[in-house]
């Protein structure tokens, strides 16, 4: 990234972490209630997940805030020091990436289905950003796009394989169905943020892959590391949040999710005739029940008179104008009850 790109980017108001650590978390359930308190405290939103193998998630608040939450993790007594090292990759943005605070229990931060996977004890060789386009180059590696099929339609490596998965467990069925041990002598695989990697290339050491290499950052690491002149990365990246893409020194791309089925849609896609906001797009207008549409058409409007009055329709921002709406109304009730009381 340049020097005039990171100055533009730091004059942005929001601050993003996407953060992750395999680690041991016996006491997981009890990390809950602390994070939640930090977080709402400090306004910070996103998803946190915490299970027994350690932590993941993405986050976003003011710079001040992002920055004494990742020094909360790392030094604060409750996590031990196991997260002193973990693994942080910041970006920016200009509106709020997240519309509510999650921190969710769960039993894998990465589902996979697969005990055998464990980053903990074995994950394969990392390559940092800058030596990737030369590994990638070699004519008798694999290269492999771990994420899912509505991710890779934004765009990936030259040459790399797409799993056409709809969800990370049914990487299992693509290794089976798919690569051989015997003739898949070397492979290589990347990600958005480099947790998925750390999974998939765990189990195919466990499979019996002896030589399997992974991109240390992932993809945004790419894209914030390596100019655009020298990228072997086509297209744009998927990010869980509402900036939903960006490209070449973590820019937001300008998609959109279409908020019937969660497609990333671009300029072009949302000028199709097929496209309703809200309601449908391309991809699932025959993928939606006539019910299905009319309820999606109402939660529009509802959002739209909303938006109209001024007020939040989802998220946590939702909440906080509700509360305040029902407030408002019983003070004016109390007022006309008071206004109508004989002396």
């Amino acid at each position: 990234m340049t020097t005039t790109a990171l100055q533009s980017d730091h004059n942005k108001h929001f601050k993003v972490a996407a953060l992750y650590k395999f680690v041991a978390l016996p006491d997981f359930e009890q990390l809950q209630t602390p994070l939640l308190e930090f977080c709402r405290k400090h306004n910070i939103r996103g998803t946190l997940l915490l299970a027994p193998e350690g932590i993941n998630g993405t986050v976003a608040g003011d710079q001040s805030a992002i920055d004494t939450f990742i020094t909360f993790l790392r030094t604060t007594e409750i996590f031990k020091n196991r997260l002193s090292d973990i693994d942080v990759k910041f970006s920016y943005a200009d509106k709020e990436p997240f519309l509510r605070l999650r921190v969710r229990l769960k039993r894998e931060i990465v589902t996979l289905r697969a005990p055998e996977a464990d980053p903990s004890k074995q994950v394969g060789t990392y390559v940092l950003p800058d030596q990737w386009n030369d590994l990638i180059a070699d004519p008798d590696l694999a290269v492999i796009d771990t994420r899912n099929t509505y991710e890779v339609a934004l765009g990936t490596f030259e040459g790399a394989i797409d799993p056409k998965t709809e969800n990370f467990t049914q990487f299992k069925d693509f290794v089976s169905q798919t690569l051989n041990l015997e003739t898949t002598k070397k492979v290589a695989m990347f990600c958005t943020g480099g947790i998925r990697c750390e999974k998939a290339s765990a189990y195919m050491l466990a499979q019996g892959f002896e030589e399997v290499y992974h991109l240390k950052g992932g993809i945004l690491k790419y894209l914030e590391t390596v100019p655009e002149k020298d990228s072997k990365w086509h297209g744009d990246c998927f990010v869980f949040d509402e900036r939903v893409a960006v490209s070449h020194a973590l820019i937001v791309s300008g998609h959109t999710q279409c908020r019937a089925c969660r497609m990333p849609l671009n300029e072009e896609e949302r000028a199709s005739d097929d496209f309703i906001d809200g309601v449908q797009c391309p991809y699932c207008r025959d993928k939606k029940t006539l019910s299905e549409r009319d309820r999606a058409r109402s939660r529009q409007q509802q959002m739209e008179l909303a938006r109209t009055r001024g007020l939040s329709h989802l998220g946590d921002d939702a909440k906080k104008d509700a509360a305040r709406m029902k407030k408002r109304k019983l003070r004016e009730k109390e007022k006309s009850r008071s206004g109508t009381t004989p002396e």
